[in-house]
């Protein structure tokens, strides 16, 4: 089985990390289940494996963490659900690649249970919502924004870190950073979107979503004894 979990309140970043990193030493062990924890973080930056320091551009903003996830600099506030994944990758495939991209697609589907189409970019990590309704770029393309931010890490095969999307954040946050060292596009959410959307909303979309874009929970790894 899968556990859900759901936080009230904000949870401090560092006390998240520890305690992914102490349920995915479980499930590597074979004495836990998989969990999806649903969580809002308060207002804060962090550095995935890949940031550049030019890209924090107001760095006595919000406070700063480095991460030990994949991606560059991100931003983690009120108002965005926050999807931590612990997963057991080595049974679902083995695949890094096809794991992201099923991350990927499990937000496209969760977005379009409120009728919003996201997509994914080549080269780009994340979802992304076209945006018809504004200008075009400078190289007269369609502009577009973020939606989702996807950033893991793997310890034995067992995922966390994972997956923010914007439901209601205040998106002036984002301006302290580059999200995602990627100047040239903006960023959404699905209330700037005009959805009168909760995180409660959310949450019964993604767990509505996960199975079919996840596939099913596989059987716990074998305890390891001493």
């Amino acid at each position: 089985m899968v556990e859900w979990i759901t936080s009230d309140g904000l949870v401090p970043y560092e006390t998240a990390v520890a305690q992914m990193e102490a349920r995915a030493a479980e499930i590597a062990a074979g004495t836990a289940d998989e969990a999806i924890w649903l969580l809002e973080h308060p207002p804060l930056y962090t550095a995935g494996t890949s940031a550049k320091p030019s890209d924090l551009v107001d760095p006595e903003r919000f406070p700063v963490h480095t991460s030990k996830r994949g991606g560059q600099y991100t931003y983690h506030g009120p108002g965005q659900r926050v999807v931590y994944v612990m997963l057991d990758v080595a049974a679902r495939g083995r695949d890094v690649r096809l794991f992201v991209e099923q991350l990927e697609h499990w937000v496209i589907a969760t977005l379009q249970e409120f009728n919003v189409n996201g997509e994914i970019r080549p080269g780009r990590v994340g979802v992304w919502v076209p945006r018809p309704d504004r200008p075009r770029t400078a190289h007269d393309e369609v502009a577009e924004d973020k939606i989702a931010a996807i950033g893991i890490r793997l310890r034995k095969w067992v995922s966390f870190h994972g997956i923010s999307i914007n439901v209601e954040p205040d998106l002036s946050h984002f301006e302290g950073i580059v999200p995602c060292g990627i100047a040239e596009h903006g960023v959404t959410s699905l209330v700037d979107l005009g959805l009168p959307v909760t995180l409660e909303d959310v949450d019964v979309a993604l767990r509505r979503t996960f199975e079919p874009a996840m596939g099913p929970a596989p059987a716990r790894r074998t305890q390891v004894t001493a």
